[in-house]
């Protein structure tokens, strides 16, 4: 009961200083501190020193380098015109599906997943072009805007993945399964979301009206052509990793390198592009990666206090079922999604959910997917989630309507980690194909 208890009022204390607008870095670094000295009775000399092998030992960590790669490469082509792409490439292709068009969000958003590793950037890109456009031709409003925040998630499941990249180091669980494992499920959400839209669209088809458009054959071949872009980022950066040429460092390196050629070939990259990608790329990596310092540091206070550890015994003790833990982890992550930020509910949580899950017997790689499935859950929940933001203000809608145009959205995707935990091998089978 004490390991809970002093494990409450840690989560407690950082849900407070992130409330009261404390960076994520002092406000982990702070309640860190603090529980050493206060509950432990630790010297700040001893504790100046663990941070400090902390400290360094994460910032000469190879796996990191993935994420200013990723980053950067996410950065140069958010610069381009892909999202227009995009869309003239898919409306060929989806205009014979019920819902039509609004297909675009939930494909447009898939296929830009794969080569950003951001949420919000996979919003933004996407959403700058088809949210304008579809209200343009006259598309329901709510399912528009909706499937956008819904599919602008995907951005955290579907490789590369940022987020997946921190729950790997913070897990000391192989990255190249975890993309390998974020794939299926990745599809899977998408596949829901845009049953959904067909369902919705078939009781009413005004909700996608069909425009004066009709494409031909050649038109759905040159839509084809429009993708290629994409296909060609997708294949280099997840081709190199899955056959083993590369590791997901090195084929953050090769998606940069893509990227650039992307752009050269489009003719759109210009010196400017370069440095102000260049300097997105720095300014959010370094808040990554100082985020990531003082996680591991939060989770090294912890060790230190014993609470995973006696957390897992009191909840062992309890004999609760692996579903019912799994259930009562969903409303514990649904209610912090409610105040952070997927990678503030990844960094502050791991340390006390992780112990939990594996003791259950739950593959720790099946328990990434969920995990980065309950934090695209906090992407389109108010107050904090940031793709309704982006989304109000790409639309100019209040954030009042756009949430409540995503929360069907939100209960899709959980339906979709229901789905996954009856099936843990949606997750589990193409880690196993690829890597053995």
């Amino acid at each position: 009961m004490e390991a809970l208890i002093a494990g409450l009022v840690i989560l407690l204390l950082v849900v407070l200083f992130l409330g009261l607008g404390f960076w994520i870095f002092s406000g982990l670094f702070l309640v860190s501190v603090g529980g050493l000295v206060l509950l432990e009775g630790m010297p700040l000399e001893r504790i100046g020193i663990i941070a400090t092998n902390i400290i360094y030992s994460y910032s000469s960590a190879w796996e990191l380098a993935a994420i200013p790669m990723f980053i950067w490469m996410g950065e140069i082509i958010f610069r381009t015109d892909l999202s227009d792409r995009l869309f003239r490439g898919l409306s060929p292709l989806v205009d014979f599906i019920p819902g039509r068009l609004l297909h675009t969000n939930i494909m447009g958003c898939t296929l830009f997943a794969a080569v950003s590793g951001s949420s919000t950037a996979t919003t933004a890109t996407v959403g700058k072009i088809t949210t304008g456009e579809l209200s343009r031709r006259g598309y329901d409003s709510n399912l528009s805007i909706g499937s956008l925040a819904g599919a602008g998630s995907l951005g955290l499941l579907i490789p590369p993945s940022i987020v997946m990249i921190i729950y790997g180091i913070l897990a000391e669980v192989s990255i190249s399964r975890l993309f390998a494992a974020g794939i299926l499920p990745g599809l899977l959400v998408a596949a829901v979301y845009s049953t959904y839209i067909m369902i919705r669209a078939g009781l009413d088809p005004s909700k996608s009206p069909r425009g004066a458009e009709r494409y031909s054959l050649r038109d759905r071949l040159y839509g084809v052509v429009n993708l290629l872009p994409v296909f060609f980022l997708v294949i280099i950066v997840l081709g190199s990793i899955y056959s083993g040429i590369a590791t997901p460092s090195e084929a953050a390196a090769v998606g940069v390198a893509g990227a650039v050629l992307v752009t050269l070939a489009l003719r759109q990259l210009t010196l400017e592009i370069f440095l102000e990608s260049l300097k997105g790329a720095l300014r959010t990596s370094c808040m990554v990666c100082s985020i990531l310092i003082a996680a591991a540091f939060l989770s090294t206070a912890m060790g230190y206090l014993g609470i995973p550890r006696n957390l897992a015994e009191a909840i062992t003790g309890m004999n609760l079922s692996p579903i019912a833990l799994i259930l009562i982890l969903s409303l514990f992550y649904v209610m912090l999604g409610l105040f952070l930020d997927g990678i503030s509910i990844i960094v502050m949580s791991l340390p006390i959910t992780l112990p939990l899950v594996t003791m259950a017997g739950f593959d720790p790689v099946w328990f990434g997917v969920y995990l980065v499935l309950m934090t695209e859950l906090a992407q389109v929940t108010p107050p904090i989630g940031f793709n309704l933001f982006v989304i109000q203000g790409l639309t100019g809608h209040p954030i009042g309507k756009v949430a409540l145009a995503a929360f069907p959205f939100f209960l899709l995707m959980c339906l979709s980690v229901v789905i996954i935990t009856i099936f843990p091998e949606i997750a589990l089978w193409l880690p196993e194909v690829l890597f053995g």
